[in-house]
């Protein structure tokens, strides 16, 4: 029993140092994968932003939804359409998007984390001009231009507003964004996380996969990177070592990072309280974190 005592004193004793050092700063955490589909990660996850809000942390949540959005479109007879893995969103699926990211998912995040004793608050592009957005310009492998209808790209953050809002809640933000006119746009919650951390300054932005981070081998599990520099990212890149999913964060994680973001971390979000074990604790190996090259105060 003593021993039992002894090892839960040792961890909120590896926990303080942390607690110390991260208390008052601003972690955007984009919340996806599996860690949303499983009804108990989703209930870790919720104690874990908690808990990050009780010490001092201030959490900010992007998400997104795409496979309630498919499931959705389905059930309406909706066609579900990717162009070189990218969603198209025409007026109608939109629609669905909205309804679903931000009436649904977002509703129920807000619940869950309001449920654990932290106030949040739900919030899409719309909610005080706080993600502005133009169409995304893509081009395909032979050149040629994309047509993905309102799918957009983050032109502007409205910083001002998540600065209130921090101070008492925790935001919970849906990758919906909004054109000059009003009109919806569908954004990439990768792009969407690293876009808010970037504006904002923040300490860390940190993202939930379904992978243990990023791979000195793609096929080898045992090769993890747990720690490495935007520099070295961008040789995996150049290598052909990241996955096309990862391709998405691994840029948000440049942007970010170029922008004055403290630090970012790609996580396995299969692992319970995975978010904790990241920040508060001295283990390795739950994902892999990234510096900028130049950065030497983490």
């Amino acid at each position: 029993m003593r021993e039992i005592y002894r090892k839960r004193v040792e961890t909120l004793l590896e926990a303080l140092p942390y607690i110390r050092m991260f208390s008052g700063t601003t972690m955007v955490i984009k919340y996806g994968g599996a860690a949303m589909s499983s009804a108990d990660l989703k209930d870790e996850f919720a104690t874990d932003i908690a808990l990050l809000r009780y010490v001092g942390i201030r959490p900010i949540i992007v998400h997104g939804g795409g496979n309630e959005i498919s499931g959705y479109m389905k059930r309406l007879d909706l066609p579900v359409r990717f162009v070189e893995g990218l969603r198209v969103t025409d007026k109608a699926a939109m629609e669905v998007t909205k309804m679903v990211l931000v009436g649904k998912v977002n509703k129920e995040i807000v619940g869950l984390i309001n449920s654990k004793g932290a106030p949040a608050v739900g919030l899409c592009g719309d909610d005080g001009a706080l993600i502005m957005a133009k169409p995304l310009v893509k081009r395909g492998a032979g050149g040629e231009l994309l047509d993905l209808g309102l799918v957009g790209e983050v032109t502007d953050v409205n910083t001002r507003l998540l600065d209130l809002l921090e101070a008492e809640y925790v935001p919970v933000v849906a990758s919906v964004g909004m054109g000059d006119e009003g009109e919806s746009y569908n954004i990439n919650a990768d792009t969407v996380a690293g876009a808010l951390a970037a504006a904002l300054k923040a300490e860390k932005v940190i993202f939930l996969t379904d992978v243990s981070g990023l791979r000195a081998d793609l096929d080898d599990e045992s090769s993890l990177i747990s720690a490495c520099t935007t520099a070295d990212v961008v040789e995996l890149v150049e290598a052909g070592k990241v996955s096309k999913g990862m391709i998405p964060k691994v840029e948000a994680v440049l942007a970010a990072l170029e922008a004055g973001v403290g630090a970012a971390h790609i996580i396995d979000g299969r692992i319970a309280h995975s978010i904790l074990l990241e920040i508060l604790t001295d283990d390795a190996g739950l994902g892999t974190k990234i510096v900028a090259a130049s950065n030497a105060r983490h």
